[in-house]
């Protein structure tokens, strides 16, 4: 891609908005659920926030690696134009074909989602529970039609300009991040007490897993370890997912050699330490089986419960609904400009690589909403997050990998920032994914099978649409 293909893009976004998209993107539902599932697997208080730390840690060795790709090559597209300039265009469209199909698309549909099942919370018609029409087994129920609703708005204000979708993010991503905060000191201050937390790592360290079928915990070691901790990792991974977001979008960021490393750098770093601290918060509030018990997982509401009381569940519904709209709003912003720079290189529908009199790619916006909303149809997004991660971390890896390649390819290209920790943090992000993906191939082969497969259906539809060359 030329670099005047560029130029249409308006330059509009500082290292502000740059990290609050990072931010915006991450937070979504998942650290107000997510630690229930991940206390069931491992069980304990030590256990729980290690995952947590380790997620947290992989995450931002994975951003700051990104930091260098993103300063040799500060356009649209991100992910994939590095995909393409390590290794070749078969890749890189496997990696877009995967995120079109399954990767953003299916994200931006669970994210839709668990905000729908927090606005039935405050007004309960909207639940998924009321069916609303029936054709043999489609049901389509209130909820599918909420999150589809978003979607639509959240894309609306994308294409009337990024300015628009910049303006929300910030604002409510600093909403999002003062009340998780708010949450996190009122828990410290009000509800802590030493006795649940002396009671919660009096055994901190046991590794134990809980077997809903009797309703007591079984001790774990060897191999049943190791798959509690991967399958206990999906959780807290894909809670930190999305950060990439923002090299899909440097097209339009100011100063990008410089801005998009520190923005993926500095918002993984605040996600991180906000995470950590939120599940410290959990674990000196809430005894720890009922943080693995936590009714339709919702830890954050038994913890509000105990913090603020009956309104607890209400405050924490609209904290939800305000963090996975923002959380949405940064999916939908960024997903576009990777389908634009696919259409440039001629591996997507042309009409995605045009501008609209905004200088945003609507097309490409409208074709993921439709896409997205269909998959809000298809109730399945469960199995759709649970494949999607294993993607995730191959795209993850091969990227990271594609560092070390371009150095050998291209020693003497301009690199204003470099890898930090170059080759050790990189190599081992690279050896921690790969066996948390084989750990994953293992015990989850139904769901990441799926996954893999989808990837794979790319190759046969790279070579029949690939124009000659």
């Amino acid at each position: 891609m030329q670099e005047n293909d560029q130029e249409h893009f308006k330059r509009e976004l500082g290292l502000l908005d740059g990290t609050m998209l990072v931010v915006g993107s991450m937070i979504g539902s998942g650290i107000f659920i997510v630690s229930a599932d991940i206390a069931r697997q491992v069980g304990s208080a030590g256990w729980l926030t290690l995952i947590w730390l380790l997620s947290g840690f992989i995450t931002v060795v994975a951003a700051v690696s990104y930091g260098e790709l993103s300063a040799m090559f500060p356009k649209a597209g991100g992910q994939y134009v590095y995909l393409k300039e390590a290794y070749n265009k078969l890749i890189a469209f496997l990696y877009g074909w995967s995120f079109f199909a399954v990767i953003q698309t299916g994200t931006i549909a669970a994210v839709g989602v668990a905000f729908s099942k927090f606005a039935a919370y405050l007004y309960e018609p909207l639940s998924d529970e009321n069916i609303l029409y029936e054709l043999g087994a489609f049901k389509l129920n209130a909820a599918q039609l909420v999150s589809i609703l978003t979607i639509i708005i959240l894309t609306f204000i994308n294409s009337r300009g990024v300015k628009n979708g910049k303006i929300l993010q910030t604002v409510l991503t600093i909403i999002k991040i003062l009340s998780l905060l708010g949450l996190v000191v009122f828990g410290l201050t009000l509800a802590a007490k030493a006795s649940i937390w002396d009671a919660n790592w009096a055994d901190g360290w046991s590794t134990r897993t809980f077997d809903k079928e009797s309703g007591s915990w079984l001790p774990i070691s060897g191999t049943a370890l190791i798959s509690g901790i991967s399958a206990a990792m999906v959780g807290s991974l894909f809670s930190s997912d999305a950060w990439n977001g923002v090299t899909f979008i440097a097209g339009e960021i100011k100063n990008p050699k410089r801005n998009v490393g520190l923005s993926l750098f500095l918002g993984t770093f605040i996600v991180t330490s906000l995470y950590v601290v939120t599940n410290l918060m959990y674990l000196a509030v809430v005894p720890f089986d009922e943080i693995a018990t936590a009714k339709f997982d919702r830890v954050a509401v038994v913890a509000s419960d105990y913090i603020f009381g009956n309104i607890g569940a209400l405050i924490i519904a609209i904290m939800i609904m305000i963090s996975t709209f923002a959380c949405n709003n940064g999916l939908i912003m960024a997903g576009a400009r990777v389908y634009y720079t696919m259409a440039k290189d001629g591996l997507f529908f042309k009409k995605a690589a045009v501008l609209n009199s905004s200088s945003v790619p609507a097309w490409a916006l409208w074709a993921q909403c439709i896409w997205a909303s269909a998959l809000c149809l298809t109730g399945k997004y469960g199995d759709l997050l649970d494949f999607v991660i294993i993607i995730v971390l191959i795209f993850y890896i091969l990227t990271i990998y594609g560092i070390f390649i371009l150095r050998k390819k291209m020693p003497d290209a301009e690199r204003p920032y470099k890898a930090f920790g170059y080759p050790f943090l990189p190599m081992l992000y690279i050896v921690v994914a790969s066996a948390i993906c084989i750990s994953l191939l293992i015990t989850k082969f139904s769901t990441c099978g799926w996954g893999v497969l989808i990837m794979l259906t790319g190759i046969p539809v790279y070579y029949l649409t690939k124009p000659s060359e």
